[in-house]
Parts: structure tokens; C-alpha cells; sequence
């Protein structure tokens, strides 16, 4: 059976390289299903859940947004923040929602509340992501 290359960079590492049988990405425009042989694609990545199946296994990373390039043979997502789901401290990332949260209600520049947007899309990815998959 055909596989992807899946490879998940952020600019400080490449987080995830594998060959999956299927990969599923937060879209900007809702989640998107890749199967080998996919039309080649360039779009956005939202802050959310990709899902890497590789048989009956199946990997969960927390992402922010981003871009991902899309082959028939490679998918290759370039993001701000990616962290496995088995990684995610809920605790820290609930921290952190709680912070950008608070922060939102100052007053803010608009390069300053951008960034602080995508601190609080970052920590609601990872929640959402650790809590869906929790247990």
C-alpha cells in the first residue's frame, strides 16, 4: 500500500517524519483528509489537531497556523508550534490560556494583540488536543 512522508517543521526543529497511511490537518477552511496520491496542494494550517494514521495506529500533534505543501508522494507542514499529544502539559498550557486571556482585555497595539492571539491559539490547540485525547 502507498504511504506520505509526513514531516511537521517549526523554526526551531523538525518535529515529526514518518510515513503515514493518512494524514488529517486543521484547514483554515475546516480539516482536510491527505491519502497518498493527493493532488498537489499549497495552503493554510489552522491552530488544531493533526491526526497521522499509520494502520491502526494513529498519532495526535498539537499545531498553530501555518502552511502545509501537499504531493501525491509528501506532506510537508511548516508551523509557528507543534507538540505531540503525549507531550502537552495541561496544567502549563491552561496557565498560558489564562494569561493571553487576560492580557486580550488590556489594552494592546495591534502587533501586540496579535501575539498574544496566537499565544491563546497555541494553548487551545494543545487543550483541546490533550483533552480529546486523554486516557
Amino acid at each position: 500500500m502507498a504511504t506520505l512522508k509526513l514531516e511537521i517543521i517549526t523554526p526551531e526543529a523538525k518535529v515529526y517524519s514518518q510515513d503515514v497511511d493518512m494524514v488529517t490537518i486543521p484547514g483554515s477552511e475546516g480539516e482536510m483528509g491527505i491519502y497518498p496520491m493527493h493532488l498537489p496542494v499549497m495552503t493554510q494550517v489552522a491552530a488544531g489537531e493533526v491526526i497521522a494514521r499509520t494502520g491502526a495506529k494513529e498519532s495526535y500533534l498539537a499545531v498553530g497556523d501555518g502552511f502545509v505543501q501537499i504531493t501525491g508522494e509528501k506532506v510537508a507542514i511548516m508551523t509557528d508550534m507543534a507538540i505531540a499529544a503525549e507531550n502537552i502539559d495541561e496544567l502549563q498550557a491552561e496557565e498560558a490560556r489564562k494569561r493571553a486571556e487576560a492580557r486580550l482585555a488590556e489594552k494592546l497595539d495591534d502587533e501586540e494583540t496579535a501575539l498574544v492571539q496566537a499565544a491563546l491559539a497555541h494553548s487551545l490547540a494543545q487543550l483541546d488536543v490533550k483533552r480529546r485525547r486523554r486516557g
